[in-house]
């Protein structure tokens, strides 16, 4: 079993387990070995890939769902667009701030189909026009919400995301790094009961969604209380890395929620503040995951 395994986020249904692992393994020794190691071996790595459980079915490599604001179509979905856009928002000046018909959540879903219609495509407007989201398209924007709603939302997704990841960890396994959705899939799978021969020493997540209240922590499993949520049996220790303009890490310090043991670190992934590449290359991630190994 592999000493590092990494967990993948969202949009990535047309790659494999091999071709993930072309990127990220080496990004991720080389953010260990500017942390100054030690640095795992290639072949201590593993990815745990779960994207094709998001591909459709009966389609061509490559094809993307053409989605437009007609395809936002549930109520999560819409609060989870505007949270995005409210925190673009206010990490980017040029960015205009939803109004009070944007923001107003379930009130605001029950309007009108045009007026719905109409809120969206502004979010998505000013979304993509955000400095660090500018040429990511609209179908790419609702894929990435739909994959994480969908994720909290289908079961049969759920439980087959998180096997795959379970079989990647071992008795030898150190260190868990997970990015965007992907962390949410490292904290309930860690949280799963019936494995005393876990040792995880460290779990370092990488713009993780997992504080964003109603729309992401109160839905885990096992379920928050108070928002207050379970530390992980088989975890020694936590570090959390957001850069402070990633939209999908909304709420970027997740200590409050999971407690003492989680340390929250800032990184700057310049242009591209989502990015995995960026955030596995950083310094800061180096040193978790190093520490993970000492």
């Amino acid at each position: 079993m592999a000493k590092v395994v990494f967990v993948h986020g969202v949009a990535k249904q047309y790659l494999s387990e091999d071709s993930l692992a072309r990127d990220v393994v080496p990004e991720l020794m080389g953010g260990a070995r500017l942390a100054g190691g030690p640095v795992p071996e290639p072949t201590d790595v593993a990815v745990a890939f779960y994207g094709d459980l998001f591909r459709p079915r009966g389609t061509r490599a490559g094809y993307e769902p053409n989605y437009d604001a007609a395809d936002i179509e549930t109520e999560e979905e819409f609060r989870l667009l505007m949270a995005w856009w409210a925190e673009a928002a206010r990490t980017d000046p040029g960015v205009p701030a939803p109004d009070e018909t944007g923001t107003r959540g379930a009130a605001g879903w029950a309007a009108s189909q045009s007026l719905r219609i109409h809120t969206v495509r502004r979010a998505l407007d000013a979304l993509t026009g955000a400095k660090y989201l500018r040429g990511v398209l609209d179908a790419v924007l609702i894929g990435s919400l739909k994959q994480l709603t969908r994720y909290l939302e289908d079961e049969r997704i759920r439980e087959a995301a998180r096997a795959r990841l379970a079989a990647q960890i071992g008795p030898e396994t150190r260190v868990v790094v997970a990015h965007s959705l992907g962390s949410v899939v490292a904290y309930e799978t860690l949280c799963q009961e019936g494995h005393p021969d876990r040792d995880v020493r460290m779990l370092v997540t990488l713009g993780s969604p997992l504080g964003m209240g109603a729309l992401v922590l109160d839905r885990l499993q096992p379920e928050p209380l108070d928002r207050k949520a379970r530390w992980p049996k088989s975890l020694r220790a936590w570090t959390n890395i957001a850069d402070s303009t990633d939209i999908v890490a909304t709420v970027r310090e997740l200590r409050p929620a999971f407690g003492p043991r989680v340390t929250d670190i800032p990184v700057n992934n310049g242009s591209h503040m989502h990015d995995a590449t960026h955030y596995l290359t950083a310094v800061e991630t180096g040193r978790a995951v190093t520490a993970g190994l000492k």
